[in-house]
């Protein structure tokens, strides 16, 4: 091969192969980020459906009903009390891991669901009033999040 060849073919690599590498590159990383986003909500999904086993498994807590439950003796208040804590784990978590403010279409179907339950567990009377100390020392714009929420969901009762 003369010079010429090794020079035509190294303009060939830098016109036509080298940003074809970078594509493809920039593709895979793409792809790659969404399967972690992916795995990331299908992690939390799963950890609000344990949750709900939870809520399952104690009934005499009503905590599906919007309405407080009425006349908790020591040991229930003290359950629903770590139940709430729970959740508040797990909505903080999905608050940091999912929510952006700058959110794409999917991103937001995804955050959409998530608000979905938050909202549900606000109408919650006695989940409201122990609001204030369920969110001491969690993540400031979360709390702020959730309190608006709780605020519009008492509003609309």
């Amino acid at each position: 091969m003369t010079l010429q060849t090794w020079e035509l073919l190294s303009y060939i690599v830098t016109v036509v192969a080298l940003p074809f590498a970078i594509g493809v590159f920039l593709f895979e990383q793409r792809k790659e980020r969404a399967n972690e986003e992916e795995a990331t909500w299908q992690l939390i999904c799963d950890a609000y459906i344990d949750f709900l086993e939870v809520v399952l498994a104690n009934p005499d807590l009503k905590l599906r009903s919007q309405p407080a439950t009425p006349d908790l003796n020591e040991e229930q208040h003290e359950r629903m009390l770590l139940i709430f804590d729970m959740l508040i784990s797990l909505f903080e978590r999905a608050y940091l891991l999912v929510y952006d403010e700058h959110m794409d279409a999917k991103k937001r179907r995804r955050w959409n669901s998530w608000e979905d339950y938050m909202r549900e567990w606000s109408q919650r009377e006695d989940f409201r009033e122990r609001l204030p100390e369920l969110l001491r020392g969690e993540d400031p714009d979360f709390a702020a999040y959730l309190q608006r929420m709780a605020q519009q969901a008492e509003a609309e009762r």
